[in-house]
C-alpha cells in the first residue's frame, strides 16, 4: 500500500503534518517554480528534461539555482522507498519558492533565502477522453516571460477550467493575446493534422511542456500556429508528465477521434 509523503528542510511527513512559514513568497505571491515527475515502477521519468526546465526558469526569473541532480537523486530514491512506489506509478512534485521576506510588498528580498520542498504520491497516468471549450476569459500572455516558465500561479488555468465546467465541459482551450490556441488549463495542445501533429510554438505563451518537448525533439510534432478554430478533421490531444487526453468534443462540437494517445505518450518515455 503506497503513503503519500512530503519533505521540507530535512523534515519526513505528509503534506498535512508539514509546515511551510506564513511569510514564504510561494504563500504570499506565488513566487516560485515546480516540476511534476511521472515515478514508473520506482524510477523518475524524463527527470534531466525536468532539472533543465526548472534551472531554466529560475534563471529566467532572477531566482538562485534550485537543486541539482546529483543533490537530488539520493533524497528522490529515499523519498520512492519511503512512499512503497518501488513497482507502481507516482506523482512527484518538486518545489523552489524565492522564500521567506522579511518585509511585505514585493520587493525582491536577498538572494540566498531560497525554499525547496518536495511531495509524492501515487498517481495512475490518464488517458481518457475529455470535453473542451474555447476560454472567453482567459488569454494566455504571449510576451509574458512567466508564460514560459512553471510557476505556482495557476489562478488563470482554475478560472478557465471552472469556467468550462460551468458550461458542462471537463475543461478549457486557451488562446493567446493576439487570438491564436495556445494550450488547455494544465497541458500541451497537439493537433493531428493531415497525418502531421502540431503543437504551438513557445512564441504563442505555452508552456514549454517535457512531453511537448520530447515530440519535437523526437520529429513526432512539428511548431506552428494554430487559428482560434479547428479543422473538420482534427484530432487533438492535450499532454503532460501524467496524461494524455483525447479531445471528444469542442465547444459543442464532435471532434475526429484519436486512438492513438496511449501509444504517443509511452513514445515520448522511451
Amino acid at each position: 500500500m503506497s503513503t503519500a509523503i512530503a519533505w521540507i528542510e530535512g523534515q519526513w511527513g505528509t503534506a498535512a503534518s508539514l509546515q511551510l512559514p506564513l511569510n514564504d513568497r510561494a504563500l504570499l505571491l506565488a513566487d516560485g517554480l515546480f516540476e511534476t515527475v511521472l515515478i514508473r515502477n520506482g524510477a523518475p521519468q524524463l527527470l534531466q528534461e525536468h532539472l533543465q526546465r526548472w534551472s531554466d526558469s529560475a534563471a529566467l526569473l532572477g531566482m538562485d539555482p534550485p537543486p541539482q541532480r546529483n543533490a537530488l537523486e539520493p533524497l528522490l530514491e529515499d523519498a520512492i522507498q519511503r512512499s512503497q512506489l518501488s513497482e507502481a506509478d507516482g506523482a512527484l512534485r518538486l518545489n523552489w519558492s524565492r522564500g521567506s521576506s522579511p518585509q511585505r510588498g514585493i520587493g525582491l528580498p536577498a538572494p540566498g533565502h531560497h525554499r525547496f520542498w518536495l511531495t509524492l504520491q501515487a498517481c495512475t497516468p490518464t488517458f481518457s477522453a475529455v470535453t473542451t471549450i474555447t476560454s472567453r476569459h482567459e488569454r494566455r500572455n504571449a510576451s509574458s516571460r512567466l508564460s514560459l516558465c512553471k510557476t505556482f500561479a495557476y489562478g488563470q488555468s482554475i478560472q478557465a477550467r471552472r469556467e468550462a465546467q460551468e458550461q458542462g465541459a471537463d475543461d478549457a482551450l486557451i488562446l493567446n493575446t493576439a487570438g491564436v490556441l495556445c494550450c488547455g488549463t494544465a497541458a500541451n495542445l497537439l493537433v493531428l493534422r493531415r497525418g502531421q501533429w502540431l503543437t504551438p510554438p513557445l512564441s504563442s505563451g505555452c508552456l514549454p511542456g517535457v512531453m511537448r518537448g520530447r515530440a519535437l525533439a523526437q520529429g513526432i510534432a512539428v511548431e506552428t500556429e494554430l487559428a482560434a478554430t479547428f479543422d473538420a478533421d482534427d484530432q487533438a490531444v492535450l499532454i503532460n508528465s501524467l496524461s494524455c487526453r483525447p479531445i471528444a468534443s469542442h465547444n459543442g462540437q464532435p471532434m475526429a477521434a484519436t486512438t492513438a494517445a496511449v501509444e504517443l505518450w509511452q513514445s515520448l518515455l522511451d
